[in-house]
């Protein structure tokens, strides 16, 4: 462990990447008596993971394996791919990095992230492939960032090992703002992948946020946050990108919806795989309402807002039947100082990927979505939607990316056991019923009874378009 952690030191100059070579020879797994939770399907068998694949699946193996797992009681399901995270590496690291998120993210049982970008080049984008490949404890894929003027860098992503491009239409980071009519329809047109969208109306938002000042003044509360970046603000954008989409026949997914009215621009009559545009919900969206800003404040400040009661029950309906494609968690860490700010000067964003899965687990015990819905919405759908190469599911032939559930083992999150580089979390002071017990990345035991296993660097994405 201590040689992988001076690696990871040593990698973080980008001068020094070509010189790194991490190796780590495969082991053996068997999992025994595990309850597999799988393509709507619960049933109890062995597994047998060699070499990074899963080889077998048979209600009884009998073989030596490096490593033998007894699995009765527990539930094994296909590793989370959380298709939205903000890991805030390069730029922003006193925040967050690949390294601490990823692990964060692997405590979670989210095996795979695909990252949001703050690199609008080629060459950047594959840096930050650079870091990750000596970094990240967990699988990763990167966006493609587009803006107003890098019309040409996106067209050179590579579809076979790059996950899509991300617009901004709306809420943009730095100057990746997308709101140039002209450069919107270039993307939407030529785009030879995947374009994911955040769609909030900046001018509805804006003119939104001077009336509240002309009211209030710098004094504007957290519960505003609402109705400033409004369910019209988000419709207006959404609509807008779907309209695009279905002009020039796009491959479109809309991040992190957070308004009934959104819902109802997708369709569920058509399988995910023939499906030209998809939508994603955030774990926050489907947790939190706008009367939780009263205690939480500025902690659950996202982008786009956490809004009433009846946008969230109407997501979770989206998500149940079907409109609704995946859940993500838009994790995107700030400093517990920043959050403090009076809320003009709180950034958005929160921490979530190793609490995710905890969370939608806890909507399991209360009634609200089966185990079955959670595997396919956090990691099957994912796999689909994006055409990620033998991932998402637990089949003979694919990676061994899997998470080991205890659905009757209670804890409460508090600050002992948070991982991110925050240390902190909008769920701290919440109890969970479930936990996870292990998680399995590319073949690698990654996390084993509450421990990180630092022996393995996760693997880069490749896709099948």
């Amino acid at each position: 462990m201590g040689g992988y952690k001076k690696t990871i030191a040593f990698a973080s100059r980008l001068s020094d990447f070509p010189t790194i070579n991490y190796i780590c020879s495969m082991s053996s797994i068997l999992i025994k008596s595990a309850t597999i939770v799988n393509e709507n399907k619960q049933f109890i068998a062995d597994i047998l993971v060699k070499d990074g694949l899963i080889e077998r699946i048979d209600s009884h193996i009998d073989i030596n394996a490096d490593e033998i797992i007894n699995a009765e009681g527990l539930h094994l399901l296909p590793g989370c791919i959380d298709d939205q995270v903000h890991f805030r590496e390069p730029g922003l690291t006193h925040k967050a990095d690949i390294y601490s998120e990823s692990r964060a993210a692997v405590a979670g049982g989210i095996t795979t992230f695909m990252e949001m970008p703050n690199t609008l080049t080629q060459e950047l984008l594959e840096q930050k492939y650079a870091i990750a490949s000596h970094n990240s404890l967990a699988n990763y894929s990167f966006f493609m960032g587009a803006s107003n003027t890098n019309i040409d860098e996106v067209l050179k992503t590579d579809t076979s090992n790059v996950c899509g491009i991300k617009v901004f239409m709306g809420s943009s980071t730095g100057n990746m703002l997308v709101d140039d009519p002209k450069t919107l329809e270039n993307i939407f047109s030529q785009s030879p992948m995947l374009v994911a969208t955040h769609c909030e109306d900046e001018a509805t938002i804006q003119s939104n946020l001077n009336h509240y000042k002309q009211l209030l003044g710098d004094n504007i509360p957290v519960t505003l946050h609402p109705k400033i970046r409004s369910a019209e603000a988000c419709y207006l954008s959404s609509s807008m990108a779907v309209e695009l989409a279905k002009k020039y026949y796009t491959r479109l997914h809309i991040l992190h919806i957070s308004t009934e009215r959104e819902t109802h621009l997708f369709n569920n009559d058509i399988a995910l795989k023939d499906k030209r545009i998809t939508a994603e919900a955030c774990i926050h969206h489907l947790w939190f309402t706008d009367k939780d800003y009263e205690t939480k404040g500025n902690l659950i400040k996202w982008n786009p807002a956490v809004k009433t009661k009846s946008d969230r029950d109407g997501i979770l309906k989206a998500v149940l039947d079907g409109r609704i494609d995946v859940i993500a968690t838009d994790h995107a860490p700030h400093t517990i100082e920043e959050k403090a700010l009076p809320y003009l000067q709180a950034p958005s964003g929160g921490p979530l990927v190793q609490h995710a899965l905890p969370a939608m687990l806890e909507l399991y015990h209360q009634g609200k979505i089966s185990l079955e819905q959670i595997v396919e919405k956090m990691a099957h759908n994912v796999a689909i939607c994006f055409q990620v190469e033998k991932r998402g599911f637990i089949r003979e032939g694919y990676w061994a990316d899997m998470v080991l559930v205890n659905l009757n083992s209670a804890w409460q999150v508090n600050k002992g056991n948070i991982l991110y580089k925050c240390q902190w979390s909008p769920f701290e002071g919440s109890t969970f019923k479930s936990k996870i017990v292990h998680t399995i990345v590319s073949g690698n035991l990654a996390y084993k009874n509450g421990q990180l296993v630092e022996k393995q660097a996760g693997k880069r994405l490749s896709f099948v378009r």
